[in-house]
C-alpha cells in the first residue's frame, strides 16, 4: 500500500484519487478551496445550483460516459439540440448549419465554400502532427483565405488571446473544431449534453466514492510545499502539517508549480513557468427573459469587449435565464481590476444590445468569478514545451490542463488524465 497525496480536487485530482484506491493505495487528496470540483465546481445562485464556469458534453467525450456508468449515474447523462450565432456589426445572425453558412451574408461564395469544406474534413481529420508546428492563423489562412479570417476569426482572437492571438496553435484549434463539430445529430443539427444536476453531480459522486473506500479528502487546505529526500518524494506540507507522501499527483497550474516543488531542478522549473495561462472573469447572470434562442453566440462587435456569450438555461434547465459573459484576459491586463459592479454595468448593457427588448427589470441576480490560470495558452510546437508528467523527484507527477494538449481543458480529458497518472503510482 502506497502513500499517495494529490494536490488539487478538480475533475483529475478526484479522478486520480478514485483510481488510485481503487488500485488498493492510501490516499489524501489536498483542496485549497472550501469546497471540491476546481473549475467544475458549483455556488448556490439563488436557490440554483450552478456551475462557476460552464460547461457543456460532447459526443466524444467518452472517458466521461464511462467513469459515470462506473459510478452509477449513467442515467444521469441528458442530451439538448442546441444552436449557435453570430452577432456581427448589430445584428444577431444563425450559425453552424449549411443552410446559416449559405445565408450568411457577410462572406462572398468563394469564401462560404470553403469555410464549408474546411469544416467538413477537420472533423473527418485523425492525425494533427502536420498541424503542430503551425498558428491557427496561417492554417485558418490557407483554407479559407485571410478574408474569412479576419471576418469570422480574428476578433474572437483578438478578444481571448490579447497578443497571443495569432500565434496560437492549430492543433489546438482543430481539436475544438472537431470535438464540436462532430456532436451532431444530423448535419443541420448540432446536439449538446449536460449532466443531470450540473457538472456537480458528477464530482459529488467522485467525492463519495473515494471517502467510501477510505480515502481522505482536507478541504481548505493549500499546499506550500511539495517536500523531498534522496531525490524522492517524502510528503506534502499544507495548512500547516505534512501529510507524508510515498507518491504525490499534483494537478495544481503549472505556474505554482516551480514555487511549491522547490527541489525541482531548475531547468524543470524554467519549463513550468514557459507556459503561459489567460485569466477569465466569469459574469453569471440570471434573467427573466431570454436573450437569444442560441447555446452558444459569437461576438464580432468593436462596441463589445468579450469575444461571446453563453446562454445556458439553452441547454440545461434552469428556471430563469442563466447567461454566462466570459472576459478572457491576462491579469496583467489594466481591466482585470475592474470592480465586480462595472462588470454588472458592462455585461447586462452587452445582453440589451443583442436584445433590445431586455429591460432593467428583467435582472435577477448577478455572480461573478475570477479566475487567474483559466486557459493555458497554447503556441504552435507546444508540445515540445510540455515537461513529462514523471519529474525527476522519484514518487511526484504533475499535470495540468495544458497536458491535455492538443486537446482543451475538459472534463473527459480530466478524468482520463487522472486514471493514467494513477496506474503510474509504482
Amino acid at each position: 500500500m502506497t502513500r499517495v497525496v494529490v494536490l488539487g480536487s478538480g475533475a483529475m485530482g478526484l479522478a486520480a484519487a478514485y483510481h488510485a484506491l481503487k488500485r488498493g493505495h492510501q490516499v489524501t487528496l489536498l483542496e485549497a478551496a472550501p469546497e471540491p470540483g476546481g473549475m467544475a465546481a458549483h455556488f448556490d445562485f439563488g436557490g440554483l445550483s450552478l456551475e462557476r464556469y460552464y460547461h457543456f458534453v460532447c459526443k466524444a467525450d467518452r472517458p466521461t460516459f464511462a467513469l459515470m456508468d462506473e459510478l452509477g449515474i449513467g442515467d444521469r447523462m441528458r442530451w439538448v439540440p442546441t444552436s449557435m450565432g453570430y452577432y456581427v456589426a448589430g445584428k444577431l445572425y444563425p450559425w453552424g448549419d449549411p443552410i446559416s453558412l449559405l445565408t450568411y451574408p457577410k462572406l462572398g461564395l468563394i469564401e462560404k465554400i470553403r469555410y464549408g469544406v474546411m469544416m467538413f474534413l477537420q472533423t473527418k481529420r485523425t492525425d494533427w502532427s502536420a498541424l503542430e508546428n503551425v498558428s491557427a492563423k496561417t492554417w485558418i489562412e490557407r483554407w479559407c483565405g485571410e478574408s474569412v479570417y479576419k471576418k469570422l476569426w480574428k476578433p474572437l482572437f483578438d478578444l481571448k488571446f490579447f497578443h497571443y492571438a495569432d500565434n496560437v496553435s492549430a492543433a489546438w484549434i482543430w481539436t475544438r473544431i472537431k470535438r464540436v463539430g462532430n456532436s451532431r445529430r444530423s448535419i443541420f443539427q448540432e446536439e449538446m449534453g449536460y449532466i443531470d444536476g450540473g457538472s456537480d453531480t458528477l464530482v459529488q459522486a467522485l467525492v463519495s466514492a473515494i471517502r467510501r473506500m477510505g480515502g481522505h479528502i482536507e478541504l481548505a487546505t493549500p499546499a506550500t510545499e511539495v517536500q523531498s529526500a534522496g531525490g524522492k518524494v517524502t510528503g506534502v506540507l499544507a495548512g500547516g502539517r505534512v501529510f507524508p507522501a510515498d507518491a504525490v499527483i499534483s494537478t495544481v497550474p503549472t505556474p505554482l508549480v516551480s514555487a511549491l516543488v522547490p527541489a525541482l531542478p531548475q531547468d524543470w522549473k524554467d519549463k513550468y513557468d514557459a507556459i503561459d495561462n489567460i485569466g477569465v472573469v466569469c459574469v453569471v447572470l440570471k434573467l427573466k427573459r431570454s436573450v437569444t434562442k442560441h447555446f452558444w453566440v459569437n461576438i464580432m462587435d468593436p462596441a463589445f469587449e468579450i469575444p461571446g456569450i453563453i446562454e445556458f438555461s439553452n441547454l440545461r434547465p434552469t428556471g430563469d435565464t442563466i447567461v454566462y459573459v466570459p472576459y478572457y484576459m491576462p491579469t496583467t491586463q489594466p481591466k482585470w481590476t475592474t470592480s465586480d459592479a462595472d462588470f454588472r454595468t458592462e455585461a447586462f448593457g452587452y445582453l440589451k444590445r443583442i436584445n433590445p427588448a431586455l429591460q432593467d427589470s428583467d435582472f435577477i441576480d448577478i455572480h461573478i468569478g475570477r479566475l487567474r490560470h483559466a486557459q493555458p495558452v497554447c503556441p504552435p510546437g507546444f508540445l515540445a514545451m510540455i515537461p513529462p508528467v514523471q519529474t525527476p523527484i522519484a514518487g511526484l507527477q504533475i499535470a495540468d490542463t495544458c497536458f491535455y494538449y492538443p486537446e482543451d481543458r475538459g472534463i473527459a480529458e480530466s478524468v482520463r488524465f487522472g486514471a493514467e497518472m494513477a496506474q503510474k503510482i509504482a
